[in-house]
């Protein structure tokens, strides 16, 4: 009655004729105009947490302190919501417990319902039910609530109750059964770094290791000169140079693995402050091992749930062995780019692929972007591998409330990480070129050719020839000639870049 009252009272330019067709009451109760349009009461849904009653949206799976949270922390918007990874590591934690809770007493009706829901979650077809950001309390309860709220909810629905009722699922009753959020956030926190580390980082540094060393074995029989302090050194091959790229990509990869068997452990089972209290004997060993199963990864239960909850040492961890393969990357993007900087006035040894036009204001420019790509993602993540360490460093007493945000850093250092190694091997390291005639004319021009002479003249008449060469813009061999401290059949016999690449 009241909504018909309201739209009688509408001024009348509202019901005049327009081009679309005739003006009438009936016309202008189906299309009020967006200025008086308002949400009718059905579009929420009354729900209660411990502080009172809040509107929950009525097509949205969470409850009241999951709008709560929304309320409370409106920090950074939908960029800075809480990582989809975290989310999806929930959905197998929940749907672990609720099996392994089905040998503790959980009826098997609601358990089920709680799988089902739980594993919607992690297909990601409950996404827009996860609206909390990652800055909100310290130990990710808001979003373990979120979480609890759209399972149960959801699981109300398949089996045919009412959203909101808690009944016949409750959020904490049963989707949190023996559950704190202080032990289910780095349970999932553990989860989602393991799985992102496994599914997106090592495949990217694997597939950029195997292009650098189909480059070095490409590069293995040209000879250049080396460069110390950036200046001119003896010569190495570029198969060479590039071996080291290989090898330090080895390496990292060697060191995020090292870091993981720590990630591998599990809080669950730790609850509040790592008593276990509310849980049952065996219930962390099975969740471990329910989790185990369902990502293929070796978890475990963690041996000690008060440091699991209290500290995140294992992140930091891999967070720092991350740090490193950024440094990796940074020399790596940055030799490359130096060595294909020109093409006429730089070093110009290596021919970069043209991927897209360079410059809006200079006509033909090409940039090494790739390398500038990784090298923006290695700075990144020096920088989130600070965060995580001063995250990590603050864990008070029983519990660290910094979990959300090195979370977030972590997950976003792995998948940089991965895609940019991706990116650099794809669209630049498959492509790259060696300029022989660059090479050959620069190394032939080095001064410090003159060290293969140390061992028959000594280093300081070798020393002397160089800065004398250098002086009057003279070759080594003229000067040494010159100088009166060799033939040139000698010079020619001695001085052998291909003879000067390793040990005699």
């Amino acid at each position: 009655m009241y909504r018909s009252l309201r739209i009688l009272l509408l001024p009348s330019r509202l019901l005049q004729p327009s081009p679309l067709g005739p003006a009438c009451a009936a016309c202008a109760v189906q299309r009020p105009p967006i200025a008086v349009r308002m949400a009718s009461q059905d579009s929420f849904r009354i729900e209660y947490d411990t502080f009172g009653e809040l509107k929950v949206p009525s097509e949205k799976y969470y409850g009241a302190q999951t709008v709560r949270s929304t309320l409370n922390f409106k920090i950074g918007g939908v960029t800075e919501r809480m990582p989809i990874p975290v989310i999806k590591a929930f959905g197998i934690f929940k749907r672990a417990a609720a099996e392994v809770n089905q040998d503790y007493g959980l009826d098997q009706k609601i358990a089920g319902a709680i799988i089902k829901a739980a594993d919607e979650v992690i297909d990601g077809k409950l996404n827009d039910h996860f609206p909390l950001v990652v800055w909100q309390t310290g130990s990710g309860t808001q979003t373990n609530m979120n979480v609890n709220e759209v399972i149960s909810n959801r699981a109300i629905e398949i089996l045919g109750g009412k959203l909101g009722s808690k009944d016949p699922v409750h959020p904490n009753d049963h989707v949190n059964k023996s559950q704190s959020s202080n032990d289910s956030f780095p349970t999932a926190m553990h989860i989602a770094a393991a799985t992102e580390v496994h599914e997106v980082l090592l495949p990217g540094l694997q597939k950029l290791h195997d292009a650098l060393d189909a480059k070095s074995k490409e590069f293995s029989q040209i000879i250049k000169i080396g460069r110390t302090h950036t200046q001119d050194a003896v010569p190495l091959t570029l198969g060479q140079e590039f071996s080291a790229y290989v090898q330090q990509v080895k390496y990292g990869m060697a060191r995020i693995k090292a870091a993981l068997p720590g990630v591998y452990e599990l809080a669950a089972g730790g609850t509040a402050v790592g008593t276990g209290l509310n849980t049952r004997i065996g219930f962390a060993e099975k969740v471990a091992a329910k989790v185990a199963t369902l990502t293929g990864l070796p978890f475990v239960t963690a041996p000690n749930k008060f440091e699991a909850l209290a500290a995140h040492d294992a992140l930091v961890e891999l967070s720092g062995a991350m740090n490193t393969v950024a440094c990796s990357l940074m020399k790596i993007a940055n030799d490359i780019r130096f060595l294909g900087s020109g093409p006429r006035s730089g070093l110009g040894e290596l021919i970069l692929p043209e991927n897209e036009p360079g410059s809006s204001i200079m006509p033909g420019k090409v940039n090494p972007t790739q390398c500038e790509a990784v090298t923006m993602v290695a700075a990144q993540v020096m920088g989130n591998h600070v965060a995580v360490t001063v995250g990590g460093s603050n864990g008070h007493f029983e519990l660290n409330v910094f979990k959300p945000m090195i979370i977030k850093n972590v997950l976003n250092s792995a998948r940089l990480l991965g895609d940019v190694s991706v990116s650099f091997a794809d669209n630049c390291v498959v492509g790259i070129q060696a300029n022989i005639e660059r090479i050959n004319k620069l190394m032939s021009e080095s001064l410090m050719l003159v060290t293969a002479l140390n061992p028959h003249i000594g280093y300081d008449k070798a020393a002397k020839i160089a800065k004398t060469a250098h002086k009057n813009g003279s070759t080594l061999k003229e000067t040494a000639i010159e100088l009166g401290y060799l033939t040139a059949e000698q010079f020619d016999e001695w001085v052998k870049p291909k003879d000067m690449l390793g040990p005699k």
